[in-house]
């Protein structure tokens, strides 16, 4: 059954009780602009931090850097190009500041490629959730972006409880299926974490009653990644899970997403927490009744099929 409805109604959907799981990732201004020591320009997409000097990134250039190249980026930044590894370059700065803070001083922030413009200051605060906190992600998770303090202090004044798990979206989420054969896509890892007081509060949920919601695609794969053992456990860890229909899902009672890119690994995955035709059913009236796609769009709300 379909139902048309308002963000700000949410609560109305929501029984005391419940918990929702957000994914507190931090979008970092992981997009840099230089030139390789030859002189040609380079663009660098930073898909993972992995120390205070070194990063995974993606590099467009005319002819892409070797191994020993020297890259300046943003005027400023010295790099390294240590090792490709697969379409990744692993690099190494060489200025004394922490990655982190090189990004968030000379950076720009990475819109998604259906977004033309460039990031402007509105983006920077747009294009990150009320609750984030772990900076990582080079993509934010876009159903979040609906949330402000004002719905937090009414679903808490309703009873919903609230808990996080950590994702870094890493670029590959931007990656449509191109292989007839779904099984042959290859997912880029990502790292996330659940704590332990996550755990619990799903345990005491569910043992109390109340329906678990993932709060975007991304709270789902981390909790579906963390119970691939057949129990939810708490800890660190990187997943390369990809989601089809017929996966039997574990953790969640509900989702809310937004609509997804046609031909993605999202769209996959509601097709197979909702089913196939639902989702089709959806998406037919989400396009007759002009609802809004994508990272700045309109959300549903779905129940486990």
């Amino acid at each position: 059954m379909l139902r048309d409805g308002w963000f700000r109604e949410l609560p109305d959907f929501l029984n005391s009780g419940d918990l929702l799981v957000f994914n507190d990732t931090k979008v970092i201004k992981a997009r840099l602009f230089g030139v390789k020591e030859s002189g040609g320009k380079i663009e660098a997409l930073v898909e993972r931090v992995l120390g205070e000097h070194e990063v995974l990134a993606f590099i467009r250039a005319s002819h892409g850097p070797k191994p020993g190249m020297r890259l300046i980026l943003a005027e400023y930044i010295e790099a390294r190009v240590e090792a490709r590894e697969g379409d990744l370059y692993r690099l190494r700065f060489a200025n004394p500041e922490p990655v982190f803070e090189l990004l968030e001083r000379l950076g720009k922030l990475p819109l998604p490629p259906y977004i033309t413009h460039t990031a402007e200051a509105f983006d920077e605060t747009r294009y990150q959730t009320v609750y984030a906190r772990e900076p990582g992600a080079v993509a934010a998770p876009t159903a979040g972006l609906h949330f402000d303090d004002a719905m937090l202090a009414r679903l808490a004044q309703r009873g919903v409880r609230t808990a996080q798990v950590t994702l870094h979206v890493g670029a590959g989420t931007f990656q449509p299926v191109r292989v007839d054969n779904v099984a042959e896509h290859h997912m880029h890892s990502e790292c996330f974490s659940v704590p332990q007081a996550t755990v619990e509060a799903i345990a005491a949920t569910r043992a109390a009653g109340g329906k678990v919601t993932a709060v975007g695609t991304t709270s789902l794969r981390a909790l579906e990644a963390a119970s691939a053992s057949g129990t939810l456990l708490a800890g660190p860890g990187e997943t390369d899970i990809f989601i089809t229909p017929g996966y039997r899902f574990r953790v969640v009672e509900r989702l809310l997403t937004n609509f997804h890119l046609p031909k993605s690994t999202l769209l996959m995955l509601v097709s197979a927490f909702a089913g196939t035709e639902n989702i089709r059913a959806a998406y037919r009236h989400a396009v007759e009744q002009r609802y809004r796609f994508f990272s700045y769009g309109d959300a549903m709300l779905i129940e486990r099929r």
